[in-house]
C-alpha cells in the first residue's frame, strides 16, 4: 500500500443568505465521494466547510428580515445540519468566515501581500465609484447591473458577465442602474485598495500555475485566454489580467482592513481564507489528533510539505480560485492548491431552468421529507458526473430507471437471490475449500481486471465511467447465478457442497462490489459491513483478488483472503427499497398545488386564478425593467432529444434573428407558428441550454397544474403589430 496521504479538501463555500439548493448537494456529494474514497485507502483526510458570510447583500438581507447581519447569519447556519446530514455529507468541522480565525487570517494575508521585501502588492487608488443616490451608499458589483461591455448581454452584474464570462469594472458597463433602486448610479471618487495581479511576479506565477496540470484541461485553456491582450469576435480588445479591486467602503458587513477605518474587504478576498479559517478551527479544537493521531498545529500541517490541497468548485467562480486564490496564496507565503476540480452546473429534466412555482426544482429537503433514499440521489449523480466540468441534467424517469435497475435489480439482487441458502442451509458460514473451478477463476478473475480500473477512476473523479464498470462486474455476478442455479442444486444432496461454493462465490462478489460503491452509498455499505460480520471494507481487501503460482504451466488461484473461507454472515435484510414513481410526482409537484390538495375544487378555482396565487406586488419601476417586444416567428422547428421543445428563430426588428427554445411542443407543431406573431422578453439574459442558446422568452399561457389542466398557448398580438414595437 501506498504510504499514507495527508489531504486538505474543501467544497465551494455557500453564501449565508439562503437554504441550500440541489446545486450545492451535487457538489457536496461528488466531493464527499472523493473524500470517503480516500479515507477508505487510510488516508488522512480533512474535510472542512464553512458558511460564506459577508458582504453587502447579507447586510441588505438582514436589514430586510429586521436582524442584525449576525443573527440573520446565525439563523441560515443552523439550518445546514439537516441537509448534510441527511445526504450523508462527511464533513469534518463547519465553520464560519464571520469568525475570529478568518479575521485573523484575512488580515495576516493582506500584510503579507502588503509589506513584501521585494516590493508591496497592495496599491491604493482613487477611483471612481457608483453611489446610489436614493439608498445612499456606494454600489457593490452584484448591485449594479447593465450591458456587458464585452458581448452586450443585458442585465449583468458588475463584475462578470454570466453569459460570455468577461470579467470587468461596473464602470465598463453599458447603461448601468443599481439593482437597489433601479435609480442611475452616479460616479464618485473613492480610495481603494488594489491587489496587483498584473504585476509581472504574479503573471509569470499565474502563467505556469494554471499550466501546469493542476487544472482540466478545458479550465486551463480557458484561463490560457485571460492572459494575453487579443481581439474578442465582436472586435474589442481583452487586455489581459488587472488589478483585483479588494476593499469597499462604509455601510459594509465584513472584515475592516488594517489601519484603513471605514474601509472593509471585499468579500471574495475573506471568502477562500474561510477555507484555511475551518481548517484552523478544527485543528484548535483537537479534531486531527483525535481523528488521525496528528498532534501538530495548524500552522505545521499546512506548512508541511506533504500536505495536500483540494478545492471542489463550480464552473461560475473558476475566475477567483485560479486567479486570485492562489496568487495571495503564493505571495503571502503560503501553500498553493494541489488541484481545483471544477463541476460543471446541473439542471432538471432535459435542461429546464429550476422554479419553484412550476415545480421544475428540486428541493433537496422536500427529496429527504418524501421519504426518498438519499443514496438514490448519491448514486444517480455519480452515474452522471466526470473528471470534466460539464452541466449535467437530473432527469426523473432516468433517475427512477438508473436507481431501479442498477442498484435494486443488478446489484442487491446478487445477496437477495443467495444470501437466504447460505444461512437456513450452511448455517451462515461462508465455504471453506473452494474448488478452483474455471467458472470461478473465470468470474472472480474479471473483478481482478476491473477493480484496479473502478479504483483508478475514482481517484479521477471519473465517477460514471467506475459505475460502468460495476455495472458490468453485477452483471457478470448476476451470469454466474443464474448459470449455475444454486436453488436447484441446494435440493440434490450430492450438490450440497457445490450449491455452497456458488453461493459463497456469489457472495464474494457482492462483497468487492460493495468496497468500489461504499465511497457512494455509505449507509448500504455500513450495513454490508455488519452482514459479513463487522469487517471494515478498505480497498486493501480488493488488492489481492487472484494468486498466480510460479511456474510456466500455472493457474491463477482465487486467494483465499478474498473468499472470507468459513466467515460467517448475519441474516440478510433488504437494503434497499425501489423509487417509487409516486414520490417522484410529488418531489416536482408544484407548491401551490401541494399546499391547496385538501381544499375543494371549487376553492381552489376561486382562490388561485390559474391554479396559483397572485405574484407580489410590484411597482411601475420594476416592469419597466422587463422589455417586452413584438417578435415574428420566421422558422420553427423541433428539438432533436427533447419532446418538450421547439426551436423558435425570431425577428425582432434588429436587422438580425434571435433564436429562442420554448417548451410548447405539447401544443404546437412547428408549421403552425411559422409567420405568426408573439410577444417575447427581449432584455433575458442568455442562456446556454443542453441544446444550444436561448436569447429570450417567448410568453405563454397555462394553468399551473399542468396535468389536470394541460395546454400552453403562446400570446399572439392582434394585427398591425410591427417585431420590434415594444408592449408596454
Amino acid at each position: 500500500m501506498t504510504a499514507k496521504r495527508q489531504l486538505f479538501v474543501t467544497t465551494a463555500l455557500p453564501y449565508a443568505n439562503g437554504k441550500f439548493h440541489i446545486g450545492h448537494i451535487m457538489e457536496y456529494i461528488q466531493a464527499d465521494i472523493w473524500v470517503r474514497f480516500q479515507r477508505m485507502q487510510g488516508h488522512a483526510v480533512n474535510f472542512v466547510g464553512a458558511d460564506d458570510t459577508h458582504g453587502a447583500p447579507i447586510m441588505i438581507a438582514a436589514e430586510k428580515a429586521g436582524k442584525s447581519p449576525e443573527q440573520f447569519v446565525a439563523d441560515i447556519a443552523a439550518g445546514r445540519k439537516e441537509y448534510l446530514d441527511g445526504f450523508h455529507i462527511s464533513f469534518d468541522n463547519w465553520h464560519s468566515t464571520h469568525s475570529p480565525e478568518n479575521t485573523e487570517l484575512a488580515r495576516q494575508i493582506y500584510r503579507d501581500l502588503r509589506d513584501r521585501a521585494d516590493g508591496s502588492l497592495i496599491e491604493v487608488r482613487t477611483i471612481e465609484q457608483f453611489f446610489d443616490p436614493e439608498k445612499n451608499m456606494f454600489l457593490p458589483d452584484r448591485y449594479i447591473k447593465g450591458e456587458c461591455p464585452k458581448c452586450q448581454a443585458k442585465d449583468q452584474y458588475g463584475d462578470n458577465c454570466e453569459n460570455c464570462g468577461a470579467v470587468y469594472a461596473p464602470t465598463d458597463l453599458i447603461n448601468p442602474y443599481s439593482a437597489l433602486s433601479g435609480a442611475k448610479p452616479e460616479l464618485r471618487n473613492s480610495e481603494h485598495f488594489f491587489f496587483k495581479l498584473s504585476d509581472p511576479r504574479c503573471v509569470e506565477f499565474l502563467e505556469n500555475w494554471t499550466q501546469d496540470g493542476k487544472l482540466q484541461p478545458d479550465v486551463a485553456n480557458k484561463i490560457k485566454e485571460w492572459f494575453s491582450v487579443r481581439t474578442n469576435p465582436d472586435g474589442t480588445k481583452s487586455e489581459g489580467l488587472g488589478d483585483w479591486d479588494i476593499s469597499r467602503d462604509a455601510p459594509y458587513f465584513g472584515i475592516e482592513i488594517p489601519d484603513a477605518p471605514g474601509k472593509y474587504f471585499y468579500v471574495w478576498l475573506d471568502a477562500p481564507v474561510g477555507y484555511l479559517a475551518s481548517l484552523k478551527n478544527w485543528f484548535d479544537k483537537g479534531g486531527p489528533k483525535a481523528k488521525h493521531g496528528d498532534s501538530r498545529s495548524f500552522a505545521e500541517y499546512m506548512a508541511a510539505p506533504d500536505t495536500e490541497q483540494y478545492h471542489f468548485i463550480g464552473k461560475d467562480i473558476v475566475t477567483f480560485h485560479t486567479l486570485f486564490w492562489p496568487a495571495m496564496l503564493k505571495f503571502s507565503g503560503r501553500k498553493t492548491p494541489n488541484n481545483v476540480f471544477v463541476h460543471g452546473f446541473l439542471t432538471v429534466n432535459n435542461g429546464e431552468k429550476m422554479s419553484k412555482s412550476r415545480g421544475t426544482g428540486l428541493d433537496p429537503l422536500k427529496y429527504l421529507s418524501l421519504g426518498m433514499n438519499a443514496e438514490w440521489l448519491r448514486y444517480y449523480l455519480a452515474s452522471l458526473l466526470s473528471s470534466a466540468n460539464a452541466d449535467i441534467d437530473f432527469n426523473a424517469t432516468d433517475f427512477e430507471n438508473i436507481v431501479n435497475s442498477h442498484l435494486i435489480g443488478k446489484y442487491l439482487n446478487i445477496v437477495s437471490r443467495t444470501a437466504g441458502f447460505i444461512t437456513k442451509q450452511f448455517d451462515g458460514k461462508l465455504a471453506s475449500a473452494y474448488e478452483n473451478e474455471l467458472a470461478e477463476v473465470q468470474a472472480i478473475g474479471m473483478y481482478a481486471t476491473l477493480m484496479p480500473d473502478i479504483r483508478r477512476d475514482l481517484e479521477r473523479r471519473d465517477y460514471a465511467k467506475a459505475l460502468k464498470a460495476v455495472v458490468t462486474l453485477a452483471d457478470i455476478a448476476n451470469k454466474y447465478v443464474f448459470d449455475h442455479e444454486p436453488w436447484k442444486l441446494a435440493k440434490d444432496p450430492n450438490s450440497q457442497a457445490r450449491a455452497h461454493v456458488v453461493c459463497s462465490t456469489s457472495l464474494v462478489m457482492f462483497r468487492l462490489l460493495t468496497i468500489a460503491l461504499k465511497p457512494i452509498i455509505p449507509v448500504v455499505a455500513e450495513q454490508v459491513e455488519k452482514f459479513f460480520g463487522g469487517h471494515d471494507l478498505t480497498w486493501q481487501d480488493a488488492d489481492e483478488i487472484l494468486i498466480t503460482p510460479a511456474g510456466e504451466k500455472a493457474v491463477n488461484r482465487i486467494s483465499p483472503k478474498v473468499m472470507l473461507p468459513g466467515s460467517k454472515i448475519t441474516d440478510y435484510k433488504h437494503l434497499m427499497q425501489r423509487v417509487d414513481p409516486k414520490q417522484l410526482e410529488a418531489l416536482f409537484e408544484p407548491p401551490a398545488v401541494m399546499e391547496s390538495a385538501q381544499a375543494a375544487p371549487e376553492t381552489i378555482a376561486n382562490a388561485l386564478p390559474g391554479g396559483e396565487a397572485m405574484a407580489e406586488t410590484i411597482t411601475i419601476d420594476d416592469f419597466a425593467k422587463i422589455d417586452l417586444r413584438i417578435a415574428k416567428i420566421v422558422n420553427c422547428e423541433s428539438v432533436d432529444g427533447s419532446t418538450k421543445l421547439l426551436r423558435l428563430t425570431l425577428d425582432v426588428g434588429e436587422g438580425k434573428t434571435r433564436n429562442v427554445f420554448s417548451g410548447i411542443a405539447s401544443m404546437y407543431k412547428p408549421e403552425q407558428l411559422v409567420g405568426k406573431l408573439t410577444v417575447m422578453v427581449a432584455n433575458l439574459a442568455p442562456r446556454k441550454m443542453k441544446f444550444g442558446v436561448s436569447e429570450g422568452m417567448v410568453l405563454a399561457g397555462s394553468h399551473q397544474d399542468e396535468k389536470a389542466n394541460p395546454g400552453i398557448y403562446i400570446l399572439e398580438p392582434f394585427p398591425g403589430a410591427q417585431p420590434g414595437m415594444r408592449v408596454r
